[in-house]
């Protein structure tokens, strides 16, 4: 694979063998974000689980304290005062009905969050086959199905994020930007981390962590050491 001379200056940085302790890794990726744009710093961990299994799920939602550095754009799905609730609270979008026809017949997507009251799950159940393979469908775990839509608006505007396990049980997440330096994006790490480690499923058996990855959008992979998560 041919290598872009920012990912080549960026591999000078790290050693892509060492276990790297957090505040070096965090100092290192920072180094490696070497794009014109903001890179999105993102982490990588892989859980010593089984995701075939329905008791060894992980899946949550965690606000980070520094946000994520992007806009989030929210769709709210609730009528009569959460509605006018979630407005007030900042949301993008709110209706009902006439946004799951618009939804179904425009195919539009102009939105980063989905949030719903619980009462209108009913309405926007059809929805599923659409927003589902997108991670956009609500859930009660993520806090996306919520009697508090304007609580939800809120947190999803100051930086919440959804984690859960891939079919390979690995967790995929945003942390922030490069721009945020390494102190905030640890502290945001820590966060994520905390929350996954809570989140632990009492069938998962042996070594829960298995390794930890972090990277910049265009840079390589920084490993740290799972050892002292």
């Amino acid at each position: 694979m041919k290598r872009s001379k920012n990912y080549k200056a960026s591999l000078s940085v790290i050693d892509r063998y060492k276990l790297y302790e957090t505040d070096e890794a965090f100092a290192a990726v920072c180094q490696t974000a070497k794009a014109k744009f903001d890179e999105t710093i993102e982490v990588h961990i892989r859980l010593g689980v089984d995701s075939r299994h329905a008791d060894q799920q992980v899946r949550g939602a965690v606000v980070l304290p520094n946000g994520t550095g992007k806009t989030v754009r929210t769709l709210v799905f609730a009528k009569g005062d959460k509605a006018t609730a979630a407005a007030e609270a900042g949301a993008d979008f709110v209706g009902a009905e006439d946004l799951v026809e618009k939804i179904q017949k425009e195919n539009w997507f102009d939105y980063d969050v989905v949030i719903a009251s619980p009462d209108m799950m009913g309405v926007i159940g059809r929805l599923g086959k659409i927003l589902g393979p997108k991670g956009l469908m609500p859930n009660p775990k993520a806090g996306t199905v919520n009697p508090d839509v304007a609580k939800a608006v809120r947190e999803a505007k100051a930086g919440k994020i959804e984690y859960r396990l891939d079919k390979t049980n690995i967790i995929h997440c945003p942390i922030g930007k490069a721009s945020f330096g390494a102190e905030k994006l640890m502290e945001n790490f820590d966060t994520l981390m905390a929350a996954i480690i809570k989140a632990k499923p009492a069938a998962a058996k042996g070594q829960y962590i298995k390794s930890c990855v972090i990277a910049s959008t265009m840079g390589p992979g920084i490993k740290i050491n799972g050892a002292k998560l």
